[in-house]
């Protein structure tokens, strides 16, 4: 896998994290396309023997691939909530890194959370609420916390409020992912058609049998 590809599966799990925390926000469940695990596991990789092993199969990012090109792509299918939410990670992201000591506090938390996990098999569940009290307790004092949009009704379950917290903390772990992979915020801008070719080869990729009908303007 060369950079640009995990540059790109970097950014998807990004897009597709966000775009979790959206149909949570309105709809207070997801679907399976979503590959909510997958994502989640993501963070616990902390020491992974490559890159394909922080989010497993490649097609569990098929979803936030078709998510990144919707929105870097030349579509008019931009979804600006989810725009922002990206923004706002890579922003948190970039405060994160330059705090040490949110750097290990939350690295010692993750190895409670993979202990938890892999030693005494606790619930996923169980995680998720440890990865939502992490992402809390250490992210969120960095800076203004995104703001969430859905229905009031489903932002209030708590069931909710975990998943949420702890898909951004993946979200997070991602984009620290995609800096140190060489992701650059001018990529944007000079590489777009770049990155846009390169997540197409990636779902064609996932998908060898799927026509060429996407522009990669």
């Amino acid at each position: 896998m060369n950079d640009w590809q995990q540059r790109v599966l970097a950014l998807a799990a990004i897009a597709q994290a966000c775009a979790a925390v959206k149909q949570l926000a309105r709809h207070g469940q997801l679907t399976e396309e979503f590959e909510r695990d997958a994502l989640l596991q993501s963070v616990l990789e902390q020491e992974p023997e490559s890159f394909a092993a922080i989010y497993g199969d490649a097609g569990n990012l098929n979803f936030g691939l078709k998510v990144l090109l919707a929105q870097i792509g030349a579509t008019r299918n931009k979804d600006v909530e989810i725009t922002r939410y990206m923004v706002g990670v890579l922003a948190l992201a970039r405060r994160f890194e330059r705090s040490t000591k949110a750097v290990a506090d939350l690295g010692q938390r993750i190895q409670q959370l993979q202990r938890q996990q892999q030693q005494f098999q606790f619930e996923q569940e169980t995680i998720i609420t440890g990865m939502a009290g992490a992402y809390s307790d250490f992210i969120s004092p960095l800076g203004r916390p995104l703001q969430i949009h859905g229905k009031p009704a489903l932002l209030q379950q708590k069931n909710v409020q975990n998943q949420i917290r702890a898909l951004l903390l993946a979200a997070i772990r991602s984009a620290i992912l995609w800096h140190q992979v060489g992701g650059k915020r001018r990529h944007f801008i000079f590489s777009r058609r770049r990155m846009v070719a390169t997540a197409l080869d990636l779902i064609r990729i996932d998908n060898p049998n799927r026509p060429n009908s996407e522009s990669s303007k």
